[in-house]
């Protein structure tokens, strides 16, 4: 009675190799062996997961590098060069770009995105409306959740909330700020918070992005967060201040995170790239200390950001490639720890996006296959998936790569 086998799979935390069984795009049973007339795909031996999902990027301004000039190599820099650039983009050109990104990001072995926005006078809706029909066209893939984004402040550019509120009504999914480029950014994140209330939806942030350890926005959104009871649908990006903490001060704000349920994203890509860049030696990292946070409780994961633009002039929205960069900045040794950074290009980016994740009877039959035997030489060796599926249909094939010996005599033994 099943539609599907996927036969011959290792499965994280399970004794294998074992069989998954599909039925109406569902994963009707989990086994060894599995008896069935149903078509068959043998994996041999390799890691089925639930995909790489990327809880951070920015669809909307990937592929610009050639419309932007990168002198300086700074924050600032990035967003003046962008915000120009963004003045010019059309429906069509935001989509082609995005395109590009999302098709990458699928056989890459991601199954679920959440993308930013940005929503102004600049932009005006048109990468809103790009954004929403890539959504639409790549559903078959990938789900696709849209934050509307205040990039470039809102108390300075009151018509921008208006606007926000109107994305909102019109199929945005969450809503987004950034006040660090808000002359009050106090207030920012109020009217954030207050979009958020008014449409009943999740908030993200783009928050404390720089090395300066003072003036710090977490203590008003952990306060927002508790007083209008929305523990587990925060999270904030960047926060690089924290590495510029000491550890027991950076510990402290740890724990009231946890406590609050905000979650944490690192986006180690952008944020080594941006940061520093006033040293001329012993540059530092520049990202947020990611297990430290985790350990005291914060679910902490880990995202793309920026693809080919002035905030990231590389990328090719490959979460294992990322997971990979940010054990290798964070110093990471341990089996545990390239563990937990697995997890957040995984199972805890799925909870902040407020998504069922693991692979049990009765789960939707998203599922991708990397070639590594387990989560452990996925990241340490950047292992590619070689085939995904997305309710239980196959939405992309990554056939292994085969060594073509000149003769049989020279083949290994």
């Amino acid at each position: 009675m099943l539609d599907l086998v996927i036969s011959n799979v290792r499965i994280a935390g399970r004794d294998g190799p074992l069989d998954i069984g599909i039925k109406d795009g569902k994963i009707a049973v989990i086994d060894t062996g599995i008896l069935s007339e149903a078509p068959r795909e043998d994996m041999c031996g390799c890691l089925a997961f639930g995909g790489f999902i990327d809880s951070h990027i920015h669809l909307d301004k990937a592929c610009i590098l050639d419309r932007c000039m990168i002198c300086e190599g700074t924050l600032q820099e990035a967003v003046r060069e962008t915000a120009k650039a963004k003045a010019a983009f059309t429906v069509e050109d935001v989509y082609a770009r995005a395109a590009r990104v999302v098709e990458s990001a699928i056989v890459n072995g991601t199954t679920a995105m959440r993308t930013f926005v940005e929503i102004d006078p600049r932009a005006g809706f048109r990468s809103f409306e790009a954004i929403k029909e890539i959504k639409r066209t790549y559903g078959w893939a990938i789900d696709i959740q849209i934050c509307a984004f205040a990039q470039e402040g809102l108390t300075n550019e009151p018509e921008t909330a208006s606007m926000l509120e109107q994305a909102l009504a019109d199929g945005a999914d969450l809503i987004g700020g950034c006040p660090y480029t808000d002359p009050d950014p106090k207030t920012h994140i109020g009217w954030i918070f207050d979009l958020a209330e008014r449409h009943g939806v999740d908030v993200d942030f783009h928050l404390d992005f720089d090395l300066n350890p003072a003036g710090s926005a977490i203590a008003d959104v952990i306060a927002e967060t508790q007083r209008r009871g929305y523990r587990g649908r925060v999270a904030i990006g960047h926060a690089t201040k924290l590495s510029a903490m000491l550890k027991a001060t950076a510990a402290e704000i740890a724990v009231r995170l946890a406590d609050a349920g905000i979650a944490v994203t690192v986006l180690p890509a952008t944020d080594m790239f941006l940061l520093g860049r006033d040293r001329d030696h012993l540059v530092p990292r520049g990202i947020a200390p990611a297990l430290l946070l985790s350990e005291r409780g914060v679910t902490v994961t880990a995202a793309t950001n920026n693809v080919l633009n002035p905030f990231t002039p590389y990328g090719d929205a490959s979460l294992g490639r990322i997971a990979n960069l940010l054990a290798n900045a964070a110093q990471l040794s341990r089996d545990e720890d390239i563990s937990a950074t697995f997890d957040m290009v995984t199972s805890n980016a799925a909870r902040v996006m407020q998504r069922a994740y693991a692979l049990d009877t009765g789960a939707v039959a998203d599922i991708v296959v990397l070639d590594a035997a387990d989560p452990l030489s996925a990241i340490r060796e950047i292992r590619h998936p070689i085939a995904g599926w997305k309710n239980g249909v196959q939405t992309f094939s990554r056939p292994r790569p085969r060594l073509l010996y000149p003769a049989e005599e020279i083949q290994p033994k």
